[in-house]
């Protein structure tokens, strides 16, 4: 006898959610990112729809990085000193279609830029690469909470992702994304009821789900990866069953994870392993958008994508 398959259908669905605007939606973008809209689990493709596959950005930052280890420096040369031409390579060379740009010059411990310098270097960068952009502050509260808005205003009309919102400063992210026009990532502790509180009150100010994206924070392999996962599979199942305050894609910050565990940094062989097997374990969980930061972990990861 032929086995049937026992298909689950779900009542929700996930949010589906465009980075970037081209010419004919009022931005200067060559391409546009499409995430979310599914209504089935990870990879049950018989099961419901997945209109859109997990898509990866290449991380780059504002200041020649000070802390990342040399075998992950290497892939990317000397270009590394210079963060424009260092997000040109991503583009033209390594063809990344979604840049993730992190304002660490901003900190106060590394190099404290002011609002103002943020926003020449977006409005530059805009100028240089044409692709979508997230961008994310340097992680020091009280000074993201001057520099996203300078940001935002710079990156108006280009409908980027910007963030990250926590409970201590959303107020002043949801207003500069309401006014740019830009979505917002909403970060939380590995949480799954902060994280649905944090969504309640963003869309309290008037931003709707159907704009926010969720960074459930994540541990890379052998660091937390497995309780990130049931949290996150904890959400996706909550959101599928019609929670709508729930119902977001997710963002996982791979590269950031993966590249200061210790068994990264014993070779460039086994950190581009490390990256890319967070990377596939995390798609399996429901990761709609992947932050990396080795081209080779990258084109693995896109590669595995593809075939799945």
């Amino acid at each position: 006898m032929e086995t049937q398959l026992v298909i689950e259908k779900w009542p929700g669905a996930i949010s589906t959610i465009i980075i970037g605007a081209d010419k004919s939606t009022g931005g200067s973008r060559n391409n546009l990112i499409k995430i979310g809209g599914q209504n089935s689990l990870p990879l049950l493709i018989k099961e419901g729809a997945i209109p859109n596959k997990p898509k990866i950005a290449f991380e780059i930052w504002d200041i020649p990085t000070q802390d990342w280890d040399k075998e992950l420096l290497s892939a990317y040369g000397k270009a590394i000193n210079d963060p424009l031409e260092w997000a040109q390579i991503c583009v033209n060379e390594f063809k990344a279609e979604l840049l993730c740009v992190r304002m660490q010059g901003t900190h106060p411990d590394f190099g404290d830029k002011t609002a103002p310098d943020a926003a020449k270097f977006i409005t530059t960068l805009l100028n240089k690469i044409k692709v979508p952009l997230i961008i994310v502050g340097s992680g020091d509260i009280s000074k993201d909470n001057l520099i996203i808005p300078a940001v935002s205003e710079a990156a108006k009309g280009e409908r980027c992702l910007i963030g990250s919102a926590v409970q201590e400063n959303y107020k002043t992210l949801i207003a500069s994304a309401l006014a740019d026009g830009h979505n917002i990532i909403a970060e939380s502790p590995i949480d799954i009821n902060i994280a649905k509180q944090l969504n309640i009150l963003i869309s309290d100010m008037g931003l709707g789900v159907e704009r926010i994206v969720i960074d459930p924070t994540i541990g890379a392999l052998g660091y937390g990866l497995e309780y990130a996962y049931s949290i996150m599979e904890r959400a996706r199942v909550a959101a599928l069953s019609g929670d709508k305050t729930l119902a977001c894609p997710f963002i996982c910050f791979v590269g950031q994870e993966t590249w200061k565990t210790k068994e990264a940094q014993v070779s460039a062989e086994q950190g581009i392993m490390w990256e890319m097997l967070t990377a596939s374990s995390l798609i399996q969980s429901g990761a709609d958008l992947l932050v990396m930061r080795h081209p080779k972990a990258i084109e693995k990861v896109n590669s595995f994508i593809e075939k799945i």
